[in-house]
């Protein structure tokens, strides 16, 4: 294709890598397409923040939007994208319809980041005190609109197999709709490695989340009523150091020196204060998607032990980075051991530069995917042909859609 490759980023928020893994999976993303060519422009209708990424340090054109504004239209039709990615399936919403108007030759992608509706019935469920099924998710408003999204677009960027075996068997989606894009990381060298502490060098235990997430919020206090005092029990000088970005006052509340339960809040360096603890700590009870957290806990050599929801999708069939249970009082007793054991925590590292190595190296994704984003462009029409929901919902979303925005727009005048 001769046309220079233009990308149109429609961002829920501005980049933060540092705050939480969606941040850090952006600016992946962004740099997959540079090697790629594209020129890009990342446009949100969200506040600047005092820890975004400087975009145009990145070569990244930065515009503000507005919702329910035509002024979008004239920016989208100027800027003429060849491709237009959305993140999370609010901007495809929100956005969706006014590409589809303007730019309709466009291929249209959706970045995912984790399945909504799955985290949330999850998360009900949990809250009600009662094991989650998957015929949860079509009691979820959320699951509506979502799917709906994934099939108005051409393509959508998934993190987890599991989710994609969801869309498949129970939405009964098209494979040719969503693509298996994970993390994309560089290989781990054993140069690498020994340049990590030792295991004699390390201590503490650490948990490390973005307190805007649900999930970690409430992995704090699982940590906090169930499975740290178990750990005290057997390590009475342990210390757990919780970091955080955007830690609410609830969460502050928690620090307790003489329990060896301190609340650090944002890390201004995560990987320096990962890789100077000896363990991670995830007890997550709901959730979805790949935990960036854990994968950062493989990059830095720290062995984590987790739950089935904390590592779902993340290792295949490879033994885990440390331990995976359910069970709390089995979650503590594995921590410790973990924790005093270097034959044990040895392994448990080499684990985890095994499931990077194996399961996330870029290379192993960058080529192929170029390759799915250019056959798209050149056999677009013929791939919308064949999904006729996905066109069907773009029909009547053009029409409430449309009119529900303009209504607002109307009404804001």
């Amino acid at each position: 294709m001769n046309q220079v490759q233009k990308l149109l980023i429609i961002g829920f928020v501005w980049p933060e890598p540092n705050s939480s893994a969606a941040g850090g999976r952006m600016m992946q993303l962004i740099s997959l397409f540079k090697e790629q060519g594209f020129s890009i422009t990342f446009a949100s209708p969200a506040q600047d923040s005092d820890f975004m990424v400087d975009l145009e340090q990145h070569e990244v054109d930065k515009k503000s939007i507005e919702l329910n504004n035509s002024s979008f239209d004239i920016f989208v039709k100027e800027l003429n994208p060849t491709v237009v990615l959305f993140d999370r399936f609010m901007m495809e919403e929100q956005f969706g319809w006014r590409v589809a108007e303007n730019c309709p030759n466009a291929l249209r992608l959706l970045d995912t980041e984790d399945l909504h509706c799955l985290r949330l019935a999850r998360q009900k469920a949990f809250k009600e005190n009662r094991l989650f099924s998957v015929t949860d998710l079509f009691l979820e408003d959320i699951a509506k609109r979502e799917i709906a999204s994934i099939l108005r677009c051409d393509l959508s960027l998934m993190i987890s197999e599991f989710e994609m075996e969801l869309l498949e068997s129970v939405f009964k989606i098209d494979k040719a709709l969503f693509y298996y894009l994970p993390f994309l990381l560089e290989p781990i060298k054993i140069a690498q490695l020994q340049e990590l502490p030792l295991f004699e060098e390390r201590k503490n235990f650490i948990f490390i989340g973005n307190f805007l997430h649900e999930p970690n919020w409430n992995a704090v206090q699982n940590l906090k009523e169930t499975i740290w005092p178990l750990i005290r029990k057997q390590l009475p000088e342990a210390i757990l150091n919780i970091y955080g970005a955007y830690p609410s006052q609830k969460v502050l509340q928690l620090h307790n020196v003489k329990e060896g339960f301190l609340i650090m809040g944002r890390a201004n360096d995560a990987p320096e204060v990962v890789k100077n603890a000896r363990v991670v700590l995830a007890p997550l009870r709901f959730g979805a998607g790949i935990k960036g957290k854990l994968l950062e806990a493989m990059q830095c050599g720290t062995p984590s032990v987790t739950t089935t929801i904390g590592a779902e999708s993340m290792h295949g069939d490879l033994p885990w980075n440390g331990c995976v249970t359910d069970d709390i009082k089995d979650f503590a007793d594995k921590a410790v051991k973990l924790y005093q054991d270097k034959t044990i925590w040895l392994k448990a590292q080499q684990n985890g530069v095994a499931i990077i190595n194996q399961r996330y190296l870029k290379e192993l994704f960058e080529d192929d995917f170029a390759k799915k984003v250019e056959m798209l462009q050149t056999d677009l029409q013929k791939h919308r042909l064949t999904n006729f929901m996905g066109a069907m919902l773009q029909h009547h979303t053009l029409k409430s859609t449309k009119y529900m925005s303009l209504w607002i727009e109307a009404k804001n005048k």
